[in-house]
């Protein structure tokens, strides 16, 4: 099986290489701005979408134009790559996959990528036009180096070594286990573990709101809003960076360790939709559901089942989606189904048969259980399998706050 992920690092460039690594930057978002505003007009005036050969030819030209001629100081790489990304992006738009494609502005999103040309020795990247460039290698790059993108975020530069690599296929001989996320815990496992909830966003949420409005005070076109955005910015990605640190961890874990992994098939979406309602049908309880909805998005429970699923195919494991249709309301002694079972949050208690246990315990069994079924039936509901598109390698124990005697369980499949 062949594989393709990435390694990212820190970029250390000095203060002339900050300078030319702006300048492809731009370069590279005024191609797309130029090039986008040409498939725009086109589609409006001839319903006809610019193939990329023609506006290759159109970027040759623009080289040449006296108010463009410095498009000729950045390296042709990135600037072709940009045109390839649109033609991409315009195509995924036409099938429904994505939205329509949008203009970029200076600071948001600023990177390019260079396909060939590049070389790396030790700590050091060669980049065409730029120079060697320190960057701080944390780790190996294992396998053959396909690309090279550098991007910008919060001030700093970092350089991602997209690799392919073959991994040989085998089969994972782990237990297999039931997962229950939660937000006052974040999993619940049929073996008896217990995961806490990191909550990221409601961690740094007051200070957020802090310099969000200090930054709504700031005169726009300032360097005082320019610093203060850099602050709320550096908020976001310390949010994004726990959280992801979180998952990687515990999804590493649980993979390494678990052959079988029956999980809960969610739709985050609906799950987490307002409930304002219209000024005709107004919704009820809307502040209670906006605070129910952050706590959600703030558990990454779609990213969480998209790193088990990756992690386990690398590594000859099974993630297997089952219906949550009734997982916290069946005894998973008598099999009795009520809403009753559950009439708190913790505490699960069956009415019939008098059994008490935790719920979120009892839903991972129930979990575990209909997914065994499921696999013995010969149907998988395993969906996003995307492969992680950055990484920063596999750090593996995480602490467990919690651990319990599982109820008597079958043999996995």
């Amino acid at each position: 099986m062949i594989i393709r992920k990435a390694y990212k690092f820190k970029m250390q460039p000095t203060r002339d290489q900050r300078v030319l690594l702006a300048q492809s930057a731009g370069c590279v978002r005024l191609v797309w701005n130029k090039a986008l505003a040409l498939e725009k007009e086109s589609l409006t005036e001839e319903k006809k979408v610019i193939s990329y050969n023609e506006m290759a030819g159109n970027l040759t030209a623009w080289k040449k134009q006296e108010e463009t001629d410095f498009l000729k100081l950045v390296h042709s790489q990135p600037l072709q790559q940009t045109l390839k990304d649109l033609d991409r992006a315009l195509k995924d738009s036409f099938k429904k996959e994505k939205g329509f494609p949008r203009f970029k502005k200076k600071d948001r999103h600023d990177s390019f990528r260079y396909p060939q040309g590049f070389k790396i020795q030790g700590r050091q990247v060669y980049l065409p036009k730029i120079g060697w460039v320190k960057f701080r290698k944390s780790q190996e790059i294992d396998g053959l180096i396909k690309n090279v993108t550098v991007s910008k975020y919060c001030g700093e530069w970092y350089v991602s070594f997209q690799i392919e690599k073959e991994f040989e296929d085998g089969f994972h001989v782990g237990p297999a286990i039931g997962i229950d996320v939660g937000i006052a815990k974040f999993a619940a496992v049929s073996d008896g573990e217990f995961h806490d909830s990191v909550n990221a966003y409601r961690t740094y949420e007051n200070k957020l709101k802090k310099e969000q409005r200090k930054l709504s005070r700031k005169e726009k076109g300032s360097n005082n809003r320019k610093k203060q955005n850099y602050k709320v910015q550096k908020i976001h990605k310390k949010i994004a960076d726990t959280r992801r640190d979180f998952l990687h961890k515990i999804s590493t874990w649980i993979t390494k360790n678990h052959g079988v992994i029956y999980i809960e098939d969610l739709k985050i979406s609906n799950m987490s939709k307002s409930a304002k309602g219209t000024v005709d049908d107004p919704g009820r309880n809307v502040k209670a559901k906006s605070g129910l909805n952050k706590s959600i998005l703030d558990q990454g429970w779609f990213e969480f089942r998209r790193q088990l699923t990756y992690k386990s195919e690398w590594l000859g494991g099974q993630v297997i989606a089952v219906n949550p249709r009734n997982t916290s309301r069946t005894c998973p002694e008598c099999q009795h189904v009520s809403k009753d079972n559950r009439k708190s949050q913790a505490e699960f208690k069956c009415v019939s048969c008098g059994y008490s246990e935790n719920a979120d315990y009892v839903g991972s069994v129930n979990i575990r259980r209909s997914g065994e079924i499921v696999a013995a039936c010969g149907s998988n509901h395993v969906s996003g399998r995307k492969q992680e598109p950055v990484g920063k390698g596999d750090r593996v124990p995480i602490l467990v706050t919690t651990t319990r005697n599982p109820l008597p369980q079958s043999e996995s499949h």
